[in-house]
C-alpha cells in the first residue's frame, strides 16, 4: 500500500527490511520504513500479524497491534490502562519517562506530559472529561457552526494576500488558522496569544529537544498567568469553568490538571484537525472524480470526512496502552505491565474489514450509521473533541471548493514534503494556486 497521496496504490510487502535501534530482528516506531510511508510499512505488520513484537523510541519492548478487529478490542478493553502505573508493573522505568529523558527536558516537567486527561484512567479520566464535556456537546458544535463558517470565509478571502508568484500555502494560511482560532476562543486565548501558541504546537509535536526545551517552560508559565488573569474577571469560557471547577467546586482539579486541560485542549483542538483539512484537500484534490461527488452533493460532506479520516488521518497511532494483567490477545502472550501500541493506520486499511480498502471512496460510510474507522479511537477514550474535529473538516471542505473552485496544487503529489514524526501524517506544507 503507497502512501495516499498517489494514485495507484502498491501491494504491500511480505516483512519490514528497514530498522533502527538495537533490535534489527524487531520493528522499532522510529524505523524509516514506518514514518516515511506508514500505509505501506504498517501493512506490512498487519499481514504478518495481528499483534507484532516491536521496540519503543527509547527501544523498549513493545507490542503492536494492527488489525481492525484487536484494535477495536483493546480501545474498548479497560484490562489494557494508559497510566502505567496501573499496570502495577516493576518491569523497570515508563517507556514514556524514558522518552522525556532523552529528550533532555527538566524532570519536574513530567506531570505536565504524564498528567493529562489522555494519560488518565477511571476514574480520574471520567471526572476531568465531564469537566469539559459539555462544551463538546452535539448542541453546542451545532450552535458553533456559524461562527467557524465565518472565521473560515474570512480566512479564504485572505488568500490571495500571501500568495507569491501565484501559489499559496494552504497549511499556513488556511488549515492552521481555522482551527486554532475555533478552539482558542472556545477554551479562552487571548486573541493576542495565539500566534505564540501556533509556535508552542509546532515545537511540541517536532519531538525535537532543543525546541521542546525552549517552549515548554514559558508555555506553562503562560497558562499559569493566564489563569490568574481569567481568575480576576471570570467569563462564559471554558477557561473559567475550569477556574470554578478549582476554585469553587471542592477541589475537583488541582493546579497541574487545570493546566494540563488547558495545554491538552488548545493543542490537540488545532494540530490534528490542521491536518485533517490538509490532508484532505490533497486527496480531494487528487482524486478529482471524489472532488466532482462532493461538488455535485454537498450532502456528502459528513460522509466524505469520515472516509477521509479513515484514508488519510493525521493521527496514526495511539499512545502507550499497559496491560494491567496477564492478557492473550490474538494468541499473543501479553503480560502485566507490557506495554502496546494500536496502529490506527493499519486498521483503518485492514482489507478483513474493508472493500477495497486502498480505494479512497467518500461515498464508502453510510449516512447515520456509527463510525466505521478508527481514526478517532474508539471506547472511553475516543476523541473529545471529535465532533468539532468533523464539523471544522465539513466546513474547511465546503467553503474552501465554493471560493475557490479552480484550486489546484502548484507542485506535483509526489514533491509534497511531509514531517517525519512517528504516528502521524502531517504535511509540512500546502502549496496551491487558486
Amino acid at each position: 500500500m503507497s502512501a495516499p497521496t498517489e494514485q495507484s496504490p502498491a501491494t504491500p510487502p511480505a516483512t519490514l527490511t528497514v530498522h533502527v535501534g538495537k533490535h534489527p530482528d524487531e520493528p522499532n516506531v522510529m524505523d524509516p520504513a514506518l514514518i516515511t510511508d506508514p500505509f505501506r510499512g504498517y501493512g506490512a505488520l498487519r499481514e504478518q500479524g495481528p499483534v507484532v513484537r516491536g521496540r519503543f523510541v527509547d527501544d523498549s519492548p513493545l507490542w503492536f497491534v494492527t488489525r481492525f478487529d484487536e484494535v477495536r478490542e483493546v480501545l474498548r478493553d479497560q484490562r489494557f490502562a494508559n497510566n502505567r502505573e496501573h499496570s502495577e508493573s516493576s518491569a523497570g522505568e515508563d517507556p514514556m519517562t524514558r522518552m522525556l529523558k532523552m529528550f533532555g527536558l527538566p524532570e519536574e516537567l513530567n506531570v505536565y506530559f504524564l498528567g493529562s486527561i489522555l494519560n488518565q484512567d477511571a476514574p480520574d479520566h471520567s471526572r476531568l472529561r465531564r469537566l469539559v464535556s459539555r462544551a463538546f456537546t452535539a448542541r453546542k458544535i451545532t450552535d458553533l457552526r456559524p461562527r467557524v463558517t465565518e472565521i473560515a470565509d474570512a480566512l479564504l478571502d485572505r488568500l490571495p494576500e500571501y500568495a507569491e508568484d501565484g501559489v499559496v500555502d494552504l497549511i499556513e494560511h488556511f488549515a492552521y488558522p481555522l482551527p486554532i482560532t475555533v478552539i482558542c476562543e472556545l477554551v479562552g486565548i487571548p486573541e493576542e496569544d495565539r500566534a505564540q501558541w501556533r509556535i508552542w504546537g509546532a515545537d511540541l509535536v517536532s519531538l525535537e529537544p532543543e525546541r521542546l526545551a525552549r517552549t515548554m517552560i514559558p508555555m506553562i508559565e503562560h497558562i499559569h498567568e493566564l489563569i490568574g488573569r481569567r481568575r480576576a474577571a471570570l467569563t462564559d469560557d471554558l477557561l473559567s469553568e475550569l477556574i470554578r471547577a478549582h476554585d469553587d467546586d471542592g477541589g475537583r482539579l488541582s493546579d497541574v490538571e487545570m493546566v494540563t486541560m488547558v495545554l491538552t485542549l488548545v493543542l490537540a483542538g488545532h494540530e490534528t484537525t490542521a491536518h485533517l483539512i490538509g490532508n484532505g484537500t490533497t486527496a480531494l484534490l487528487t482524486h478529482p472524480d471524489q472532488l466532482r461527488l462532493l461538488r455535485d452533493d454537498p450532502a456528502l460532506l459528513p460522509r466524505a470526512v469520515h472516509e477521509l479520516m479513515r484514508w488519510c488521518g493525521p493521527v496514526q497511532a495511539t499512545q502507550l496502552r499497559y496491560a494491567t494483567e496477564d492478557i492473550e490477545l490474538a494468541g499473543a502472550p501479553i503480560s502485566r505491565g507490557e506495554a502496546v501500541q494500536l496502529s490506527l493506520v493499519a486498521a483503518n486499511f485492514d482489507p478483513r474489514h474493508y472493500d477495497d480498502p486502498e480505494r479512497l471512496d467518500i461515498t464508502r460510510h453510510p449516512a447515520g450509521h456509527a463510525e466505521n474507522h478508527v481514526g478517532f479511537g474508539h471506547g472511553m477514550h475516543y476523541c473529545l473533541g471529535a465532533t468539532l474535529a468533523r464539523q471544522e473538516g465539513e466546513v474547511a471542505f465546503d467553503r474552501l471548493f465554493s471560493r475557490y473552485p479552480g484550486v489546484r496544487l502548484a507542485v506535483a503529489p509526489e514533491e509534497l514534503r511531509r514531517d517525519p514524526l512517528p504516528g502521524s501524517w502531517r504535511l509540512s506544507s500546502l502549496p496551491v494556486r487558486l
